[in-house]
């Protein structure tokens, strides 16, 4: 047998072997890795140029070009090494090493193929016949030319080892440059590092300018969650105790979750300043927060202060305004502005049914006890199991009924205003049956017992229609969290009217 023609016949055709390698491999990273596409583009751009050159140096041997067709050949050799390093440094560094949780940075992959290209490269010159050391030393002449000539280039090319190789920022950390713009690292090339503003541009930094400033690693705490802490800042006037306005403030923020804003360690607030420099009549606070979604922060403070602000309105503490403004405007006299707001209150009770059995004198009545209660989008107003003795006329927004069952959350209704929810609290004592949270920003009455005893013991008849309207509200939130039909619907909501009308008569003591 022949072993040098096999040979020959063997490497003519070695193309098609590792041609079968790179279609496999592509497979894969299309699979499993379609993000290193790019990286297996170069692979793929490299057998063609193997594959180019084999094919030329073949043609052009048996043409009968003597001189070309073996420098093809010597070419398509070099490119066969190539293409196997770039090959194997693709499953080992793209598909291999991920795989086994085993992180290295780009930097150091490319200088470790750099190696293997280089050593690969002068195998193929020594086989050939060259001699490596004058390759060597040529290279080292143009080495010594191009770092004279490209001292910023390869200072900013030493940047971006040192920033990969000690560790100091990663890809995916959000960082703050000095001039206060802040962004998260999308890339670390050789020559800059890529980095994608919050306001959405991306910004290119040179790696040696990137060494050269303070860099401000945000969110990074040494065994602690990614987190930033936030600050919100407002005034009230300075009159208000500064111990019930903190108070107030981290009580509304941690009553319900915010999105975006980390349960541990809790919002809180702090008190700044007083008066500062006698010249402004208004305590300076904070309120903070841990922001989990750093390019959320502007909305995340924006729920933050609806939350502030409708807890602030809740427990009748205005926000500060100017001295001038306060002294020197009147808008309306103190009469004008109790009437205005008694006849808001009045409308709100004509449009919930709840109330029609009641007289002019007895609506009136309940209308001066009636406490403004506004809640922001997202507060949860009521909690399933609590004892509140108090029920809410909604004047304005959308709640939503939420019935947890077995540790799950299950939306069983939505009330709009105008109209009421939480009736058996008040007329019955009985705990909270669903959870009620604000869809919307929502402006809504407060009643409590006290507000509604005198009249259920002057006209004991009154409870009979309120607890009919109640029952059908109730058995409807049973009915959708049971699936009754209208039969069974109906049949309770006559059983239910007879045991909430014992109910609210043994709450308040009435008569039969």
């Amino acid at each position: 047998m022949d072993w040098t023609r096999l040979h020959e016949t063997l490497a003519d055709w070695t193309f098609v072997f590792i041609g079968g390698l790179v279609v496999l491999v592509a497979g894969l990273a299309n699979r499993f890795l379609p993000q290193s596409r790019k990286h297996m583009r170069r692979t793929i751009g490299l057998y063609g140029v193997y594959v180019a050159c084999h094919g030329l140096g073949i043609f052009l041997t048996q043409a009968g070009f003597s001189t070309w067709g073996p420098r093809f050949r010597l070419g398509s050799e070099f490119f066969e090494a190539f293409t196997l390093v770039a090959l194997t440094g693709f499953v080992v560094f793209d598909l291999l090493l991920p795989r086994l949780k085993v992180d290295l940075v780009s930097i150091t992959s490319d200088i470790i193929l750099g190696i293997a290209y280089l050593v690969t490269a002068l195998g193929v010159a020594h086989e050939a016949g060259m001699d490596p050391t004058s390759v060597l030393a040529t290279s080292a002449i143009v080495s010594a030319v191009l770092a004279l000539s490209l001292q910023a280039t390869l200072g900013n090319i030493l940047g971006g080892v040192a920033l990969q190789l000690d560790g100091s920022i990663h890809v995916g950390d959000f960082i703050q440059l000095e001039s206060g713009r802040q962004g998260e690292v999308k890339e670390i090339r050789w020559r800059h590092t890529v980095v994608e503003m919050i306001n959405g541009d991306t910004i290119i930094v040179p790696n040696a300018s990137l060494l050269a400033q303070n860099i401000v690693l945000m969110g990074k705490r040494e065994n602690a969650p990614l987190q930033r802490r936030v600050s919100v800042f407002f005034n009230v006037d300075f009159r208000h105790n500064p111990q019930t306005v903190v108070q107030v403030v981290s009580d509304v923020l941690c009553a319900s979750h915010i999105p975006n804003v980390a349960d541990n360690p809790k919002p809180d607030c702090v008190c700044l300043e007083l008066a500062h420099d006698v010249r402004h009549s208004f305590g300076y606070y904070a309120a903070r927060y841990w922001l989990t979604d750093f390019t959320l922060e502007e909305p995340t403070s924006s729920a933050i202060r609806a939350r502030i602000h409708a807890g602030l309105r809740r427990s009748g503490i205005p926000l500060a305004h100017p001295v001038q403004s306060t002294f020197s405007l009147v808008e309306e006299t103190a009469n004008d502005k109790s009437l205005r707001l008694r006849d808001r209150r009045l409308s709100a009770m004509r449009a919930v049914d709840l109330f029609q059995g009641l007289t002019d004198e007895e609506r009136l009545a309940v209308a001066e006890r009636l406490q403004p209660t506004p809640f922001a989008a997202g507060e949860t107003i009521t909690r399933q199991g609590a004892t509140a003795h108090y029920l809410y006329l909604l004047t304005r927004g959308r709640v939503e009924i939420r019935m947890r069952t077995e540790g799950e959350s299950r939306v069983v209704g939505t009330v709009e205003g105008p109209d009421f929810f939480g009736e058996m609290g008040l007329m019955t004592g009985e705990a909270r049956t669903a959870d009620v949270v604000a869809v919307t920003d929502v402006d809504c009455y407060k009643l409590d017992r006290s507000g509604f005893e005198e009249i259920l013991r002057n006209r004991p008849e009154v409870a009979e229609g309120m607890s009919q309207t109640m029952a059908k509200r109730r058995v409807g939130l049973i009915a959708a969290r049971d699936g009754l039909d209208l039969a069974s619907k109906r049949a309770r909501e006559a059983s239910e009217q007879q045991r909430i009308l014992g109910k609210i008569r043994d709450f308040f003591g009435l008569l039969e």
